[in-house]
């Protein structure tokens, strides 16, 4: 286990670096929990998934702007959630950049949808940037806070192993539940 944790606190940042191009969510909280047991540095943590949540988010946008013909090919089967991301940046305005850091599944999706519509780069830049100091702020932070807590849980799943599955099924279940009622046609 020691040996773990030193690997994780030497590439520990990488890992939350390539993972935070994407979301990386579970990593930002991970290096929050080795920050609370002194194994990384919190801010720097903090400050390294907020640059890749930046850059990830902002290639998206690139990649749905420029080179739209491709993206389209690859999201035919996902029109209606970008119909749904769509709406949400009519409904609830510029916003939304900042929002969707914190809901799973429309973290990719409304960059794409933006990026297909003639939204301004720079506007976008700067929710993004605030959209994505707000998230690792926040993630970091909370997983740095409640760490022991955390820590405790994964003891507790190490000794009942059996409530992993099934936490994830019900996780994965309301998530599928949500966007599956969001994009239903009415």
């Amino acid at each position: 286990m020691d040996e773990m944790l030193k690997n994780l606190s030497t590439y520990g940042y990488l890992v939350v670096f390539i993972y935070s191009l994407g979301g990386g969510m579970v990593a930002l909280i991970g290096a929050g929990v080795l920050s609370f047991m002194g194994k990384m540095d919190l801010t720097l943590s903090i400050s390294i998934a907020f640059l890749a949540n930046f850059i990830g988010d902002s290639l998206i946008f690139y990649m749905s702007r420029y080179h739209k013909h491709e993206m389209m090919e690859h999201l035919k089967k996902h029109r209606r959630k970008l119909a749904f991301s769509h709406l949400l940046l009519k409904r609830r305005g510029s916003w939304i950049i900042v929002i969707k850091k914190f809901i799973y599944g429309l973290k990719t999706l409304v960059p794409l949808a933006i990026g297909l519509t003639k939204y301004n780069f720079i506007k976008f830049s700067i929710y993004n940037a605030i959209g994505a100091a707000l998230w690792a702020i926040v993630v970091g932070g909370v997983s740095y806070l409640f760490g022991g807590a955390i820590v405790e849980g994964f003891k507790l799943i190490a000794d009942k192993p059996y409530l992993a599955p099934i936490s994830l099924v019900v996780i994965g279940g309301g998530v599928w539940f949500y966007l599956s009622q969001a994009t239903k046609r009415k």
